[in-house]
């Protein structure tokens, strides 16, 4: 059986290009919870596709985070400037927002699959009139 390589682990120098990724994920990953937040009220706008897409996706960067964790770790635990100290630190934080919208997230596509077009289409017209009379659906 192959293990997976050993992560090559950057030095302190590389710390504005994990910076950069950091922060970029975490923009994007805000700019994907804002438009998945649009599509709550009606989600058979989505299909099963986008919604599982999504799904794999932020699931796969969130397991992928203890790669990040870990080299911000390994850089406390070295010899840091001031600045150095303050930007890993700041860089934690941005690991814990990053690890709370990926719950939200997925969270949000658990939800949002129940009623996915596929979903919609799926039920006859007498399940969709009482969704829309009760509320719990809207065209």
């Amino acid at each position: 059986m192959t293990h997976p390589p050993e992560p090559q682990w950057q030095p302190i120098g590389r710390l504005p290009f994990i910076a950069h990724a950091i922060d970029g994920m975490l923009e994007a990953v805000e700019e994907q919870h804002s438009l998945l937040a649009q599509a709550r009220p009606r989600p058979h706008l989505l299909d099963d596709a986008t919604v599982a897409r999504v799904t794999a996706v932020f699931t796969q960067q969130s397991d992928d985070l203890w790669l990040y964790e870990e080299q911000l770790r390994r850089w406390r635990d070295t010899e840091l400037t001031a600045t150095e100290r303050g930007e890993v630190e700041r860089l934690s934080g941005q690991i814990e927002r990053l690890r709370t919208a990926f719950t939200e997230i997925l969270s949000l596509a658990a939800e949002l699959k129940h009623g996915t077009l596929e979903q919609v289409l799926a039920k006859n017209d007498i399940e969709l009139a009482m969704e829309w009379l009760s509320g719990q659906r809207q065209l």
